[in-house]
């Protein structure tokens, strides 16, 4: 759509909309925002969406039909990332929209659903036994037919189109497994070996192969980067959680920093030691600005069509990591960067992808 013909109605209504949805915490907690979907949404929208797909009159047509709908489950879960990830080119952008979904749900089932750790594990392996399978198939509408999971089915056609790496799905999986049955990280390299690599650096890998280089020299920093910035987001992420975390028996706060402050681990628990353990959470975040700080240095290492939503990247998620040291009860209520600030990181001269966004789902 040509900017010279949007009516000042449509971009009021989607900047209120707009408004009304960025709003919410970058990367939110679906329960915790209050708009999880429930085990039978799921699959009640992925039903419909594989009688589309299956409908669809040829392998192009499906494949839009998948990125639609991965579309919906981005937008319904990251405000934030559904704001950056509009300045991609439209190829390159639908199939971050799949990565996400398929990243997504695994993390749903571990998070949200209540099963019984077991119940969890077992739907974790079906997932990934059907995505060994969906990356033999010759097209998505071929793997959706014999039963794939729609999400598994054009992520894997992502993996193929891309030469991304089958293991690193693997290797994220197997962090999900890790949050079943939860255990403790001695030191930081413990935590981003045992764990943040499964979690966050291999998800940095897949974009990394959507976006491309500048050249194919630059690939290796390209993948340098994306390690960097998984490792930012996850730490900020993690100091964001450290009360809901809490609550699902979890820890990712090294313990050597806890041991720093006269902490154990489970001393979190106890609210009279908050100020030791916000010790802790600004020593990380300070950690994780270090790795913000080099993900941006090696950003020219991306294709140019790719910088502008990877630097919003950047620069939205700093912001909420700053704001959790400064903020005064960082540890008590969960920190979410206001609308304004978010916006002073896009560029100004197209703001007017966003309420399309919204309005369009595009």
């Amino acid at each position: 759509m040509s900017t010279k013909v949007i009516s000042k109605e449509v971009l009021t209504a989607g900047t209120n909309y707009l408004s009304r949805s960025i709003s919410e915490p970058a990367e939110v907690d679906s329960a915790a925002a209050g708009r999880s979907w429930t085990e039978n949404h799921w699959r009640d929208f992925e039903q419909r969406t594989r009688v589309e797909v299956l409908a669809a009159p040829s392998e192009t047509a499906a494949r839009k039909i998948l990125a639609r709908a991965a579309r919906t489950v981005l937008r319904t879960f990251s405000s934030s990332f559904f704001v950056v990830t509009r300045f991609l080119p439209p190829q390159k952008r639908a199939q971050v929209e799949v990565i996400y979904a398929a990243v997504r749900y695994p993390d749903e089932i571990v998070d949200t659903f209540p099963l019984t750790a077991e119940e969890k594990l077992d739907r974790l392996d079906a997932w990934e036994s059907w995505y060994d399978k969906a990356l033999e198939a010759r097209s998505v509408q071929e793997s959706i037919g014999a039963g794939a999971p729609c999400f598994v089915a054009s992520f894997a056609q992502v993996v193929r189109d891309c030469g991304i790496p089958p293991d690193y799905y693997r290797a994220f999986l197997a962090a999900m497994r890790h949050d079943v049955t939860p255990c403790f990280f001695r030191t930081l390299d413990d935590l981003i070996d045992s764990y943040i690599y499964g979690s966050a650096i291999v998800v940095g890998y897949f974009l990394a192969h959507v976006y491309g280089p500048h050249q194919s020299r630059d690939f290796g920093r390209a993948l340098t980067a994306s390690r960097n910035l998984g490792i930012a987001l996850q730490l900020t992420n993690f100091l964001r959680d450290v009360n809901d975390d809490r609550k699902r028996s979890r820890l990712y706060l090294p313990l050597d920093l806890l041991d720093r402050e006269g902490l154990g681990p489970h001393d979190p628990d106890d609210v009279t030691r908050t100020h030791r353990l916000k010790k802790v959470v600004d020593r990380l975040a300070a950690i994780s600005e270090e790795y913000y700080h080099l993900a941006a240095r090696d950003l020219d290492a991306f294709s140019a069509d790719c910088r502008t939503a990877i630097k919003a990247c950047i620069e939205v998620y700093r912001q909420l990591n700053d704001q959790i040291t400064k903020a005064d009860r960082a540890l008590e209520k969960r920190q979410s960067v206001p609308l304004i600030k978010k916006l002073r990181v896009l560029p100004a001269s197209k703001y007017w992808r966003l309420p399309l966004a919204y309005l369009a789902g595009d």
